[in-house]
């Protein structure tokens, strides 16, 4: 089985959006260097529903490139699957999705597409795993990676640590409970912009 990751565009104070599910600036670095992160272009869709290619710095593109390849299903909550209709079925990474949801799937939305609702954390990412096999399972931060993250499913943790503050908002881990060591960080990338970090979960 593959790694379980969790990561998002992060505010240096650690909100991945404000009160009103705003990224802000948050998702700006994806789209103001020379460098694409998908090869050939294509259609893909930020946090907020916008569609447009991700060009990015070249530094960002080398860190960024390998993680998407490498993913396999991608869990995220319903909260944000609302907000960006589920990218359309076209998410901008991995071929499947799980959905944490207690409720279904719209109907009819995109037959087509290999999305999954389910209700629990933790039989997410069993059906994400199932779905992944050996490639990564990416968890959107947020309510449902803390909750994921609280269950000891997270393997590591990555952070794309922006220049802004946003003093109140919608926090990376949610409202996880307790108390959770990372180990130092393994990655450690400048973009423009935007720091990227990696951490792996202490057991």
């Amino acid at each position: 089985m593959g790694m379980v990751i969790m990561n998002s565009a992060v505010s240096v104070d650690g909100f991945i959006a404000d009160g009103n599910d705003d990224v802000g600036p948050l998702h700006e670095w994806y789209f103001t260097g020379d460098t694409p992160i998908v090869e050939g272009g294509g259609r893909q869709y930020d946090h907020s529903g916008v569609g447009s290619g991700f060009t990015v710095s070249r530094a960002s593109a080398e860190y960024v490139r390998p993680m998407w390849e490498a993913i396999g299903a991608i869990v995220m909550g319903r909260t944000l699957f609302d907000l960006v209709n589920g990218w359309e079925g076209k998410p901008p990474a991995g071929d499947h999705v799980v959905v944490v949801s207690h409720r279904p799937k719209p109907e009819g939305w995109h037959p087509e597409a290999s999305y999954h609702f389910v209700d629990d954390v933790t039989a997410a990412i069993g059906k994400a795993k199932e779905l992944a096999g050996e490639r990564t399972v990416a968890v959107n931060a947020g309510d449902v990676g803390g909750q994921i993250l609280a269950a000891g499913l997270v393997d590591e943790v990555a952070m794309d640590v922006v220049p802004v503050v946003f003093g109140s908002g919608k926090r990376y881990f949610g409202g996880v409970d307790g108390r959770h060591l990372l180990e130092d960080p393994h990655v450690v990338v400048q973009g423009d912009r935007v720091l990227h970090l990696m951490f792996k979960v202490r057991r």
